[in-house]
């Protein structure tokens, strides 16, 4: 399928306006359910641009009369990001229109495409939101949704990963989702590999954990296979308050958790071994330090010992060596 580009088609000749009732409560603005017919020629087309110009203008609608639709895009709500954009938008009003679509199960509502922050800052301002209503099918949706988040910055590399495999279990197919990305398959695939190899319940336990990114999640991957941690477990390690407010803590919480969980446990090291001679003589003390052995000749017996060892090591190490041929 080519690539589409529904950010910049929403306003092209083929975008269709919504099919909605008439609503004559006042609340809402109306938009037709019936395209008009127009005359011919120049008059019919002059008729014709003015009434589609009207369908693609903006519409102020109830932000309370909006519900979810398509993929949920973040993963954690900013309290701050929030109050920072209530503020701006009763300071400066809204800059950029939202993207909706008329209900499929209630004729009343609208459907969210993106702009849900602007939607829920308009309801605790108690102010309408000012919105593009478009009729989109379910697959033009998510890619009209996705086309909009890879052309912002603030989503993190697991909130599009997150986003990649949500398309992929709702059945869509890749070449859809690449270009819902704007990603070329080697791209999704390394981003599924994660979706594959990090539970989603931990993904949204953790949150958008920015600055994260491919190799450390796949780490975080390997060492829940390592643990045989349950989900549920490492669910429970992630939100610990101990780890600290930000998603970038958990992540490191649950990373640190996992990694003590999977460090062999340090042997202690053997005892110091005394050599002595046939008389009980002391000659040395053995002491192991990892892989090594080290003999300490602390006696004047075991010094004079350790100068004859030291001359006789090849006749010795002979010896040695045919031991198994005698």
């Amino acid at each position: 399928m080519a690539r589409k580009d529904l950010l910049k088609g929403l306003m092209d000749d083929s975008a269709k306006p919504p099919a909605r009732p008439d609503d004559t409560s006042g609340d809402h603005a109306r938009v037709d359910a019936v395209r008009p017919r127009y005359q011919k020629g120049a008059i019919g087309a002059v008729s014709q641009s003015i009434a589609e110009l009207k369908s693609r203008s903006l519409t102020d609608i109830d932000p309370h009369m909006i519900e979810a639709g398509g993929i949920e895009d973040r993963l954690e709500y900013d309290e701050g990001e929030h109050a920072a954009l209530m503020e701006s938008m009763r300071n400066y009003g809204q800059q950029v229109p939202i993207l909706v679509r008329p209900s499929p199960q209630d004729s009343t509502r609208y459907q969210i495409v993106y702009g849900r922050r602007r939607v829920l800052a308009a309801r605790d301002l108690g102010i309408p939101i000012r919105a593009m209503i478009r009729d989109l099918d379910d697959q033009d949706l998510i890619l009209a949704q996705g086309q909009e988040n890879t052309a912002r910055r603030d989503l993190s590399f697991i909130e599009k990963v997150n986003f990649a495999s949500q398309m992929r279990d709702a059945g869509y197919a890749r070449n859809l989702i690449c270009d819902a990305l704007h990603v070329d398959k080697t791209t999704l695939s390394r981003m599924i590999q994660v979706a594959d190899a990090v539970p989603s319940q931990v993904i949204v336990a953790i949150g958008s954990a920015h600055g994260v990114g491919r190799p450390r999640w796949l780490k975080l991957g390997e060492l829940l296979r390592a643990s045989d941690m349950e989900t549920e477990g490492a669910v429970a390690i992630a939100q610990l308050p101990t780890h600290g407010p930000t998603s970038q803590d958990r992540f490191e919480g649950l990373m640190n958790a996992l990694l003590d969980a999977t460090r062999s446990p340090k042997r202690p090291a053997p005892a110091p071994t005394r050599l002595t001679g046939a008389d009980d003589t002391p000659l040395a003390t053995v002491r192991h330090k990892g892989k090594k052995i080290a003999f300490d000749f602390d006696t004047a017996e075991g010094a004079r010992f350790a100068e004859w060892l030291t001359e006789h090591l090849p006749e010795i190490h002979q010896t040695w060596k045919t031991r198994d041929d005698e």
